[in-house]
């Protein structure tokens, strides 16, 4: 999901101090950046992140230089304060990424549906960074370039937790399926 040139326009106008052109802006990435801190945190704990996400975004607008990439600069201070919740509660576990392990794992035949996704994406058993790359790629539609600069790491990372949530996913819907 990318910003559209209205919102970068209401972008410009909310950085002129226009108030109801903020007010829409935020209104229109509150959704998307939900559903997004919502499979990284839970859905207990997203309403936080998000006032927390929607405070900064208010403070630090007019830092912005490039009102067409405010979305991915949305998404990217989302991820920041979701991060940032996880590690103070100590839930973020740490991956070592081994070269070797990511060969092994197949690349699925095709991608999991929205469906499956959503059902799935609120599961312990997948990583809260690998299910923030689930989410920004596959159902905010976003490149892995995209996901990288969002989640500030490179690409070789973006694609191993991809990697991983993947497996981990193929893994539960093998388990759903023996039921």
């Amino acid at each position: 999901m990318r910003t559209t040139p209205d919102e970068a326009r209401r972008v410009l106008r909310a950085q002129l101090g226009d108030r109801e052109a903020l007010e829409a802006v935020l209104r229109s990435v509150q959704p998307p950046l939900r559903r997004f801190v919502s499979r990284i945190v839970g859905a207990t704990e997203a309403d936080d992140v998000l006032q927390n996400t929607l405070i900064i975004i208010a403070r630090k607008l007019n830092w912005l230089e490039e009102p067409r990439l405010f979305r991915a600069w949305a998404f990217r201070i989302a991820a920041r304060v979701a991060f940032d919740l996880l590690k103070k509660q100590r839930r973020l576990p740490i991956h070592n990424s081994d070269d070797a392990v990511l060969q092994a794992i197949a690349a699925p035949a095709t991608p999991p549906s929205d469906q499956a996704l959503a059902e799935l994406l609120n599961s312990e058993r997948i990583s809260p960074a690998s299910r923030a790359v689930l989410a920004l790629h596959f159902q905010e539609e976003m490149s892995l370039a995209e996901v990288a600069a969002i989640l500030d790491v490179p690409l070789g990372t973006v694609k191993s937790r991809l990697a991983y949530g993947l497996k981990a996913l193929r893994q539960q819907l093998g388990n759903q399926r023996s039921l």
